[in-house]
Parts: structure tokens; C-alpha cells; sequence
């Protein structure tokens, strides 16, 4: 499996900002819209704020449809909210068609229903086909909030649960395996050198993907994985 690897976390926030871009044109050009699953953390933050700087006139963003992978179990202004870290970084810089937040404010069984509506409504799908998911890993493997030996897991007829994390005692709202593996594209962006060994055990190891949940992401044209040179030092393709 490649990996594009980029010199800086900059130099790899800049080519991810391209990419949706990319992405975004292509979908708008064959469907006449763009559907986003949006990931929280400081990479994709500076991809955002890219996009607003860099791209604010070079995508059509009232056809672009926002998303979230997960999102933490807190009101929508609060400083760990996903979707408060892209509004400040790019939504409200940009005119976009729609905004989908996941209700961490709201008790998270009840958060994570009102999301699997929200998706349906939009979608009319029996499984949304996102046009692009964006995602990270943490460096114990997890994705989205798709933490290793949690029970969201297992988790294959529902499209968003509400996911208890012993090890950080709160619960988080996320997207299931299956929602991340019927999106068109998967685009993984991985920065940092506490991510390294995780990035190696995801793309090379063996190990169960209960123990590296983003071993459970394989679209059907695989993911796309992006990474800075200190994230990439200790795969073959580095």
C-alpha cells in the first residue's frame, strides 16, 4: 500500500487541501455535488485553514456537503468539539451548501440516532456513499472514535454508534466500519513521530484490527494514506 510522504506536516496539510480540492471538482463535475466526512485533530485543522486561505474562490462550496467521522461527547462551542475546529478553520470562511454536526451536547445514544437520520435524509441510501472521508490515526491505531477492543467494533448493522472509551471514560459519537468503507474515496493523514510505529503496524504488521482499528478501513479502491516524513520513518515506503 503507498503512502505519499511529505517533508513537513505544512508541506502535507498543503497537498491535502489539494486533494479535496481535487476531489471536490470531480464529484460536483459527475454528481453535481460534493459529500465530505470532515476528521478532527491539528493536521486536518491546518488542511482546513488552507483551504479557506488558498481555495475560497477555486471550489464551487455551495455544492459541498459537510460531514463528521466522530465527534467528542461535548456542546458545539466547547474547545474539544471536531466541528468547532472546522468551523473556526474553514466553515465559516467558505459558502457551503450544508453543515451536518454530530450533537455531542445531546446524550450520546441520542446523538448518534439523530445522526443515522440526518444521514439517511440526506443520502437516501441504505449506506451513505460519501464522496470523501477524511481521517486520522491516533498512536494507539484508533480512527474516526474507533478505539481498539471498544464494541463499536464489531458494529455492522447500524451506521453511527455511540462508542464507550474505557480508557479515556467518556463516549464518543462515530461513524461504523461500514460507513467508512462504502465512501467513494478514504484519504488517511498522518502526522508526527508519536504516530510512526502505529503507521508501520497499520500498513505492514499483523496485528488483529481490534488491536489497530484502521485496518478495518478498506474501501473498495483501498485508502489513500498521506503522511509527513517523521510519521513514514519506519515504513518500507519511507
Amino acid at each position: 500500500m503507498s503512502v505519499k510522504v511529505f517533508d513537513t506536516p505544512e508541506d502535507l496539510a498543503a497537498a491535502a487541501a489539494g486533494a479535496f480540492a481535487e476531489k471536490a471538482a470531480e464529484a460536483i463535475a459527475r454528481r453535481g455535488r460534493f459529500a465530505v466526512a470532515l476528521a478532527g485533530g491539528s493536521t486536518p485543522r491546518s488542511t482546513y485553514e488552507i483551504l479557506a486561505r488558498d481555495y475560497a474562490g477555486a471550489v464551487d462550496w455551495p455544492r459541498v456537503h459537510v460531514f463528521f467521522g466522530d465527534e467528542r461527547t461535548v456542546p458545539p462551542d466547547h474547545e474539544d468539539s471536531n466541528y468547532r475546529t472546522a468551523r473556526e478553520a474553514l466553515l465559516d470562511h467558505v459558502p457551503v451548501g450544508s453543515v451536518h454536526p454530530m450533537r455531542g451536547e445531546l446524550p450520546p445514544e441520542e446523538a448518534a440516532a439523530l445522526y443515522v437520520r440526518d444521514l439517511r435524509t440526506f443520502f437516501e441510501e441504505e449506506l451513505p456513499a460519501f464522496d470523501l472521508i477524511m481521517l486520522g490515526i491516533g498512536g494507539d491505531g484508533h480512527t474516526a472514535s474507533l478505539f481498539p477492543e471498544t464494541s463499536a467494533l464489531g458494529v455492522t448493522d447500524r451506521m453511527v454508534v455511540a462508542n464507550p472509551v474505557p480508557k479515556l471514560d467518556t463516549t464518543r459519537i462515530t461513524l461504523t466500519a461500514p460507513v467508512l468503507n462504502a465512501a467513494r474515496e478514504v484519504l488517511f493523514l498522518v502526522a508526527g513521530e508519536g504516530k510512526a510505529e502505529a503507521l508501520k503496524e497499520i500498513l505492514e504488521g499483523d496485528a488483529d484490527p481490534r488491536e489497530y482499528p484502521a485496518k478495518l478501513v478498506q474501501p473498495p479502491g483501498g485508502p489513500g494514506w498521506m503522511a509527513d516524513r517523521a510519521a513514514a520513518s519506519r515504513i518500507k515506503e519511507s
